[in-house]
């Protein structure tokens, strides 16, 4: 354990630090089960959905790349695999 005062500090700022960034990964995760909850479906209305919803997700990998909990390219990626797994999703249905 830290024994300097700014020690302590930066111990109880990194964990207020560690505690946001869980909290925005965990909100991430969630969105990204869901999508693909929809997408596993294979419903039309849910692929509807899915569709609609692809752009609150893409908000929401934004919003973690701005807060610092995913890297510019990891966001770039995902947002690219998304869009490639819906765009797989709807052709049979074309």
């Amino acid at each position: 354990m830290a024994n300097h005062k700014s020690a302590l500090k930066a111990h109880r700022q990194s964990l207020k630090r560690r505690a946001v960034n869980r909290s925005n990964r965990s909100a991430l995760r969630t969105a990204l089960k869901q999508f693909e909850e929809k997408l596993d479906s294979g419903e039309t209305e849910s692929l509807e959905a899915a569709k609609g919803g692809l752009a609150t997700l893409y908000k929401t990998i934004d919003q973690s790349l701005r807060k610092k909990a995913l890297s510019r390219n990891a966001a770039a990626r995902q947002k690219s695999r998304l869009t490639k797994k819906l765009n797989a999703a709807l052709k049979p249905e074309a």
